[in-house]
């Protein structure tokens, strides 16, 4: 009867299994037969250990146990000094990322402010060009009326008979407002485009200065949002990579050299609307002062017109009763002279008859006596005065067709004048009681 081979036990480390080391497989030895006690073992070595092997095992391992302990000892410290100090500089990183969230937070506010208060300034002035767009454009359909009256007052004025279709100081001045017209109406066109193209600017400058405030708008929410987190909030999450560098990231220089931009160049903007505004109401004042002033003018030119057309007028009138006065005396002096001429045919039937009869007599009898000379000089005292007379007759009849044609060319003239004077005090002075007012010319 043979007992079984006993063999030692196999190595174990403990503090492998501790640090999460895999345990190694031991080295495969050969397996050699133990001597053991008894008859039945004899001449086989026994398989107990001897009291050397027995002391140096369990010093060893009294060793081993004082060194592991020493050293789980020392990790213990230095593990505490460690998590304190962790523990430590956490609370300190973690309070100074807060107040730099906090510092952070009022910046954003800061700026976010500026480019509130700056979009708002933008709206007011971009409705407040928006209301001068408007004048504007009212102010130029507004001279649609004062150009249509010095137009029709040209035209009416073209229609003016005779010598009174004259180049004078109302047609110069009409011209003067026609060209004024057209001069401001073109004034007005370029301010108006002058408007809308700063109306779009500014709307330009409010879309960036919107973005921007959105952006920090969202910033504004994520680092307020970031300062509430705690170690306590339930709504904390692993985020490996949130720490690492992200492409295209602006600096803090460059963040606020952004914002100083879009707010400098919405800045321009503001005082180029504030001057551009100065230019509108000073344009549209100047305008309308222009107009205004060019109306009296005119106004004035025809009122002076429509007094030398009465003036003439009357004194043409006064002129044509004495010519109607001298029309009539000539008629009653020719009739007068024709009588007279009627009256001097028998004197001059007698004289001559006598001559005739006196003609015969009979040889000595017919003698140049007294009586002879007598009827002589009668009948050419007649001859001479029906020369005279009808001299003067002819004279007279001459002196009538004159003043008949001075009659027509006054009664002309007159009528002239008074169409003249109809034309200028009835038709254009009265239409230019249409013109459009302070006002309106204004834009209102």
């Amino acid at each position: 009867m043979s007992s079984d081979v006993l063999v030692s036990r196999p190595h174990y480390d403990g503090r492998a299994v501790a640090q999460g080391v895999q345990e190694k497989d031991p080295p495969v030895q050969l397996e050699v037969p133990q001597p053991s006690s008894g008859s039945a073992t004899a001449g086989y070595r026994s398989a107990k250990y001897t009291p050397l092997e027995w002391f140096s095992n369990y010093h060893t391992i009294l060793q081993q146990a004082g060194t592991d302990r020493y050293q789980a000892q020392s990790i213990q410290r230095e593990s505490k000094s460690l998590y304190q100090d962790a523990e430590s500089a956490t609370l300190r990183t973690q309070a100074e990322g807060t107040r730099f969230l906090g510092d952070r937070l009022q910046e954003i506010h800061h700026w976010k402010s500026e480019l509130q208060r700056h979009i708002e300034q933008l709206l007011a002035d971009t409705k407040a060009l928006q209301g001068l767009k408007t004048r504007l454009e009212k102010a130029l359909d507004a001279t649609e009326t004062p150009y249509a009256i010095a137009t029709d007052n040209l035209n009416c004025r073209a229609r003016r008979l005779g010598p009174d279709l004259v180049r004078d100081s109302v047609e110069d001045e009409l011209l003067k407002e026609v060209d004024l017209i057209r001069s401001i109406q073109a004034l007005l066109k370029r301010t108006t485009a002058q408007v809308v193209s700063q109306i779009k600017m500014n709307g330009e400058a409010k879309q960036t200065l919107e973005m921007d405030w959105s952006d920090k708008y969202q910033a504004y929410n994520f680092d307020d949002h970031s300062g509430r987190y705690s170690n306590m909030s339930p709504d904390t999450q692993h985020h490996p990579s949130s720490a690492a560098m992200h492409d295209q990231v602006s600096n803090h220089t460059a963040w606020t050299k952004f914002t100083q931009d879009n707010l400098s160049k919405a800045l321009q903007e503001e005082q180029a609307t504030h001057n551009l505004r100065l230019l509108v109401e000073r344009v549209l004042q100047d305008t309308t002062d222009d107009l205004r002033v060019q109306c009296s003018s005119v106004n004035r030119a025809f009122s002076l017109r429509c007094e030398e057309l009465i003036e003439a007028r009357t004194q043409l009138e006064m002129k044509l009763a004495q010519i109607l006065e001298q029309i009539g005396a000539q008629e009653r002096n020719i009739v007068s002279l024709q009588q007279a001429i009627h009256n001097k045919e028998a004197p001059q039937r007698v004289a001559q008859s006598r001559l005739y009869l006196r003609s015969l007599r009979p040889n000595m009898e017919l003698c140049r006596d007294e009586p002879q000379l007598s009827l002589e000089g009668e009948v050419q005292q007649i001859d001479a005065t029906l020369s005279s007379l009808h001299q003067q007759l002819s004279e007279a009849r001459s002196s009538l067709a004159h003043l008949e044609e001075s009659r027509v060319t006054v009664e002309k003239d007159i009528n002239c004048k008074t169409h003249s004077l109809f034309i200028e005090r009835d038709k254009c002075m009265t239409h230019r009681k249409r013109y459009p007012t302070v006002s309106t010319l204004s834009g209102y």
